[in-house]
């Protein structure tokens, strides 16, 4: 299933509620502000680290580079683009998008 999260996660819980219901081997993809999520060293980079563990996390290289957090990037988070979108919707036959 790939899980679509476009909220930042310092102001909702989407992707913490994401976290706890993907089943391992999942893709979560974090675009417009749910981006901020992927920063190094914030006060939950070592949740998204867990998450890494079991799931692949991709973040919208274009969302990322619109907010000027692309030199904070942690390690592991894969940064796509638009086309790379189309491609994770196509390989995924289940989408679930976490307001």
């Amino acid at each position: 299933m790939l899980h679509i999260i476009n909220k930042s996660p310092f102001e909702k819980n989407s992707l913490m509620s994401c976290f706890a219901c993907a089943k391992e081997g999942s893709a979560i993809l974090l675009i417009e502000d749910g981006v901020y999520g992927v920063i190094a060293n914030s006060s939950i980079a070592a949740d998204i680290k867990a998450a890494m563990a079991k799931n692949s996390i991709y973040a919208l290289s274009a969302d990322v580079n619109a907010r000027g957090i692309a030199d904070k990037v942690m390690d592991g988070i894969t940064l796509i683009d638009y086309n790379g979108f189309v491609d994770l919707t196509c390989d995924h036959e289940k989408l679930q998008s976490w307001l």
